[in-house]
């Protein structure tokens, strides 16, 4: 699961019904079974068990080492892909027509990184990018020879700036922005006339560092940051002339995540989509693990090879006995963990044979239902008035429900339910395993994740006689964190690659929303702050205290505006 899901406790009037609703005295198993026959009994229990086993023998293969944790655009993500592929074929669910096979690839945007050619020469001593320079992102692709002097600044020639005694003034300073000063003194460097710009720290720690996902515009000059250790090998002071060769050049850096996606036909006039993402966090490499020690094998058991078998044995279930009132797309998204990728591209590709899509369910971390006290969390309870009736009727004996009105939170309904589409969400609760090594299968709790898949088959065949599914706009359900006092209340897209941060979704109610923010506006700047991408938009973030006021510059399509807002 992408980032923490957090419920706010605030249901609507629709869950606090259903909440009722599910208090009411459901039939118990043993009044159901007294009109069954010893056989058919036995038949039922030797199918659970058999459902249990498969349910172990998925998550545990998909939650081993071998997979080194299933990080998206990983050998470790090929090999998942390649074990549902096989189970789909096993179970003689096709893939998609349209989509050629099983597997659809799309691409991530994570910036750019130094091409072969990018290299700097300081008085002919060839320096090692990253451990001598870097080059920022916002850097001109150029290529620079010249003598100048380190200590005059002329017009129509390269600068030299010690930027050493600033970083030790502002090394424990907090309200400095490095980034942007970085930028902004390159700025002002080529708006006075220089060619190219070397700022250079003689001494210290080095304060800054190549941020390829900084999507700031480049600027019309080359520029260099020169560390320590490369001012020592280029023997770089201030009385000296030194000659300085130098290119710039990048090369986009992208990663290639794969979907799964199988297609059961059955002529019908209706698809749902039910879906469960695939990946997880690999060695803790995205910087999303809670893991503080050596990098390690996050295996993901609940989160969620969990959901990934639980999906793949309901399809087995509705290929043998579903209702054929549908057809189903059954869908296993990677790029979940880096903030939806995957779902957000099947929701804009799907194949073409899934049309008149009734309702998506999304099983994300089902895999710790407790024991004792079994509780089961279900969101998008307000995404159609439908599910008021549906669910109850389909409730499991012994199990508490949780209920979420929203059709939004940090997991991959929320790709759906952008497209207007009804959301269920299932999910067993947070644990102190989450985004950690020890999130391993011999945790999992194999036959609350049966229970689940036995849920979520009565409530399709509930709904089979339902028609098609109302859908209604429910709130936003924010996916801040507790690092930051204030919030914007917006729903950021991780997918989009341009300069900014562009707004998925607007909370109501909630300081972006007052003043004035829309779906799909794209934050540039926040007070002094320029955002050019999730790095700065966080960064600035954290600068502000609930009570600041401020200006916030968003563009809207192609106008640009500025709004005062109040946090």
């Amino acid at each position: 699961m992408h980032n923490c899901y957090r419920f706010r406790g605030l249901y609507s009037f629709l869950s606090a019904i259903l909440m009722l609703m599910l208090a009411v005295p459901q039939p118990t198993l043993a009044q159901k079974e007294k009109k069954k026959s010893r056989k058919a009994i036995k038949a039922e229990a030797q199918a659970r068990q058999t459902l249990i086993q498969r349910l172990q023998t998925h998550a545990s293969i998909l939650a081993s080492d071998s997979l080194e944790g299933r990080r998206t655009g990983t050998p470790g993500e090929a090999k998942a892909v390649d074990y549902l592929v096989g189970v789909y074929r096993q179970m003689q669910i096709p893939a998609a027509t349209s989509l050629g096979n099983y597997i659809q690839p799309f691409s991530i945007d994570e910036g750019k990184l130094p091409a072969d050619k990018s290299y700097l020469k300081i008085s002919d001593k060839p320096l090692q990018w990253g451990e001598d320079f870097f080059t920022p992102a916002f850097s001109a692709e150029k290529k620079v020879s010249a003598t100048t002097a380190v200590a005059i600044l002329e017009h129509n020639s390269p600068w030299w700036i010690n930027i050493t005694d600033t970083v030790a003034a502002n090394t424990n300073n907090p309200h400095f922005l490095w980034d942007g000063w970085l930028r902004s003194t390159a700025e002002a460097a080529a708006q006075k006339g220089a060619t190219a710009v070397v700022l250079y720290q003689t001494s210290g720690d080095m304060a800054f560092a190549y941020n390829p996902k900084d999507r700031a515009p480049q600027l019309a000059i080359p520029v260099w940051v020169v560390t320590p250790a490369g001012c020592r090998k280029a023997g770089i002071n201030m009385e000296a002339a030194p000659y300085l060769e130098g290119n710039v050049a990048f090369a986009p850096k992208t990663r290639t995540g794969h979907n799964v996606v199988a297609w059961l036909d059955n002529g019908a006039p209706m698809t749902l989509v039910l879906g469960a993402h695939l990946d997880h966090l690999g060695y803790g490499e995205d910087e999303n693990s809670r893991h503080t020690g050596a990098p390690a094998i996050h295996n993901g058991a609940d989160d969620n090879a969990s959901g990934t078998s639980a999906l793949l044995e309901l399809a087995r279930l509705l290929k043998q006995k579903g209702s054929k009132s549908y057809n189903y797309l059954f869908t296993h998204f990677s790029g979940e963990e880096l903030g939806l990728f995957g779902s957000k591209y099947l929701a804009e590709h799907l194949p073409a044979e899934a049309k008149n899509i009734n309702y998506m369910m999304n099983m994300d971390m089902v895999g710790r239902l407790d024991k004792t006290s079994p509780t089961l969390t279900i969101g998008g309870l307000g995404t159609s008035p439908a599910w008021g009736s549906l669910i109850p009727t389909a409730a499991q004996s012994g199990i508490t429900y949780k209920i979420d009105s929203s059709g939004t939170g940090p997991s991959d309904h929320t790709s759906f339910y952008r497209k207007d589409i009804p959301v269920l969400f299932f999910f067993t609760g947070l644990h102190t395993d989450y985004h950690k090594p020890s999130d391993d299968a011999n945790l999992l709790n194999y036959e609350g994740m049966a229970t689940i898949v036995g849920l979520l088959q009565q409530i399709i065949d509930n709904s089979a006689t339902n028609g098609k599914l109302a859908f209604a706009k429910t709130r936003e359900q924010s996916m801040g964190t507790a690092r930051f006092k204030v919030s914007l209340g917006i729903m950021p897209d991780y997918t989009f690659s341009g300069t900014g941060v562009k707004a998925d979704g607007v909370i109501d109610n909630r300081p972006g929303q007052k003043a004035g923010m829309q779906t799909g506006d794209i934050i540039l700047q926040l007070g002094d702050y320029l955002i050019t991408g999730m790095d700065t938009y966080m960064e600035a973030l954290s600068r502000f205290n609930k009570g600041d006021k401020t200006r916030i510059t968003v563009k809207r399509a192609n106008e640009v505006k500025e709004l005062g807002i109040e946090f």
